[in-house]
Order: C-alpha cells, then sequence, then structure tokens
C-alpha cells in the first residue's frame, strides 16, 4: 500500500509546510497559526498532527494513525471550537481540563485551539499558565486571524506560523496547473478569494455563474416596491440552499468512511461528533461565503454603474453593502439582513 504523505494535501502554503515539517521531528511545547479564515489554517493543523503523531506512535499502524489524524478524530487529537462568537471562560476551563488528559495511543497530545482570536480577556488570562508551562506530553496550536493585544503575552510563548490567503493570481495559477482553463480558474480565484477549498467546491457547482448572474441582475430587478425585494431575497436563499449541496455530499461520503474506519478498525469514541460538528461549521462558513461572494458581486456592479452614469448615487451603494458585509460578523439572520439591504437599495439607489 502506497504511503500518504498528509502534506500533499496542502496546497499553496509551502514556507508553512517546509517550516512544519522539520518542526514536527521535535516540537515545541505551542504553536499559533496566524493567518485569515479559509487559508487552510486547520487543515495545516492536522497534518501537522498527524506527523508529530507518526513520530512518536507507540503501535505500527501508522496510515490509520496519519488518516484519523487529517479527518481530526484520532484520539489524541482535540479540535476546540468556541461555542459562541468568542472563546469564553469556560471555552477556557474545556480546553485546560483536555490539556491536562495523558495521550492514549501516541506519546503525544495535540489540542488545537480555533478562532482563538476571538479570545475574551479573562479567558486569555486563565490560559496563560496552561500554555506557559503545559504538560511535557501536551502540544497546543493555536489558530488565530490576528494578534490582538490583550493576546501578546501568550503568543510570546508560542512560536508563530504565518498561514497567508492565497492570492487571486497565485490561486489562478494553481488551478490552471490542475487542468483547468485559464478563464474558469481566474473567475473561481476570485469568487473564492484566494480559497483554495472553496474553489474547488464552486468547481463541482455547475450553478455558480446563475448566482453570479442572479447577484449582478439585482439592481435591474430592485424597483422601490417591498414585492420586488421579496422575490429577489426568495430566489436567493434557495441559491444559497442549493450550493451546499456539493458540500453535503462531501459530508455524507466523509461520515459513510468514519462507518467504514468503525467496522474495521475500531476507534475509541469514533469521534462522529467532533465531524458532525466541524460539519455544521463548515456549512456556515460556506452560507457566509456565499453571501460575501454575492455582496461583493453586487457592489462591484454598483461601482460600475456609478462610473458609467456618473452617479453619485450608484457608488453610495456601495457604503451600504459594506456596512451588510459588516454584519455577518454577528451572525444575522440572512433573510433579514437582504431584506434590509435591497430595500435601502430599492428606495435609495434605484437604476
Amino acid at each position: 500500500m502506497q504511503e500518504t504523505d498528509l502534506w500533499a494535501f496542502i496546497k499553496g502554503q509551502t514556507e508553512a509546510v517546509n517550516f512544519l515539517k522539520k518542526a514536527a521531528i521535535n516540537p515545541v511545547h505551542a504553536y499559533l497559526f496566524v493567518g485569515p479564515e479559509g487559508a487552510g489554517r486547520e487543515e495545516i493543523a492536522r497534518a501537522f498532527s498527524g506527523s508529530i503523531f507518526v513520530n512518536y506512535e507507540k503501535g505500527n499502524n501508522l496510515e490509520r494513525c496519519k488518516d484519523l489524524a487529517w479527518r481530526g478524530i484520532h484520539p489524541d487529537l482535540s479540535i476546540i471550537e468556541p461555542e459562541g462568537r468568542t472563546l469564553r471562560v469556560s471555552d477556557a476551563q474545556k480546553i485546560i481540563f483536555e490539556s491536562s488528559r495523558s495521550p492514549v495511543e501516541s506519546q503525544k497530545k495535540v489540542l488545537v485551539v480555533n478562532r482563538f482570536d476571538t479570545a475574551e480577556p479573562e479567558a486569555v488570562a486563565s490560559l496563560l499558565k496552561t500554555i506557559e508551562e503545559p504538560s511535557p506530553t501536551t502540544i497546543f496550536i493555536l489558530l488565530s486571524e490576528s494578534i490582538p493585544d490583550s493576546h501578546v503575552t501568550i503568543s510570546s510563548r508560542c512560536v508563530r506560523v504565518d498561514v497567508p490567503v492565497m492570492t487571486v493570481e497565485s490561486l489562478t495559477e494553481l488551478l490552471k496547473g490542475e487542468g483547468i482553463p485559464l478563464e474558469e480558474a481566474a473567475l473561481l480565484s476570485e469568487a473564492s478569494g484566494g480559497n483554495l477549498g472553496r474553489a474547488r467546491l464552486l468547481q463541482e457547482d455547475p450553478s455558480f455563474i446563475v448566482r453570479q448572474e442572479a447577484w449582478s441582475t439585482l439592481p435591474d430587478r430592485l424597483d422601490g416596491s417591498g414585492v420586488a425585494v421579496s422575490i429577489a431575497v426568495e430566489e436567493l436563499q434557495k441559491m444559497i440552499d442549493d450550493a451546499q449541496m456539493p458540500l453535503i455530499e462531501r459530508h455524507n461520503q466523509e461520515l459513510e468512511h468514519l462507518a467504514e474506519q468503525e467496522d474495521a478498525f475500531g476507534v475509541r469514541g469514533s469521534g462522529r461528533q467532533t465531524i458532525t460538528e466541524r460539519h455544521k461549521r463548515e456549512i456556515r462558513r460556506l452560507r457566509d461565503d456565499e453571501l460575501r461572494f454575492g455582496l461583493a458581486t453586487l457592489s462591484r456592479r454598483y461601482r460600475d454603474l456609478g462610473i458609467e452614469l456618473e452617479n453619485s448615487d450608484k457608488l453610495d451603494a456601495i457604503g451600504l453593502i459594506t456596512g451588510a458585509a459588516s454584519e455577518l460578523e454577528r451572525n444575522p439572520n440572512e433573510r433579514l439582513l437582504m431584506q434590509a439591504l435591497f430595500l435601502d437599495l430599492s428606495m435609495k439607489v434605484m437604476v
């Protein structure tokens, strides 16, 4: 059987991968992966964890070890996600408890803490001693979009690894190298904002172009009436629902594979809940990405109209759209967000 190379699954992050390949041989107690959502932080963390386990595994089935780590269900890998919009003291207590547990199969235990940049000051304070002086068998990997001032002390105790988002140009080249025509690769790269995973999902989605057209033509269809707004919201929300289907199909395949692994090997705790929670996060992220893509498409259309018609109202629309996009950080009701924005646009900036 051909040996699995976990790092081969990571694309476009050569510098981080080369550093972590060496680090896995003799890892330190804490790492901080800094980069935007969608740049591949969690995927790199899983590959790094698998590489660590292989070097410290007590048993002989290293392929099983790497497979479980890559899917986030290795018994000695804990991926912790804040329950709410921020990482609170209750989340920190869970992290502290998990860090105190001994490894089961490997000689090392890895704790991946997602969205660490959202940690509240009290949570940061409670974690400081644990991350400064962890158990000799525990390795922390903190995933963060940035380093807030309140996190500087903890970040100074970690080895920082930058995981930048790919540029649209570099992602276009990568996709073109995989055989995707240049025009399609450029469109996928721009629509995904440099997110390789999302670009692959869009490639599998035949209705992607239809959704782009629906957002782009929205200014032509908003006539100032509530009826037009209602129709547009229903249409776009249905399209976002349909856009989930390729990802849901992937999730179902992953659960089927998990069931096969449970039958073949028997996995302590199976990790089914961990995978289900990750699936929920990925669905939420996809819906947010769809809205951001749609709002960016809409903003470009109003920009073009403003320049073409020398109409400042059209350019003012960009401010309304930017404000709506910023609201996505608060996990708003999608329908209400679109209704409010489309009403504002139709009343203030009619084509």
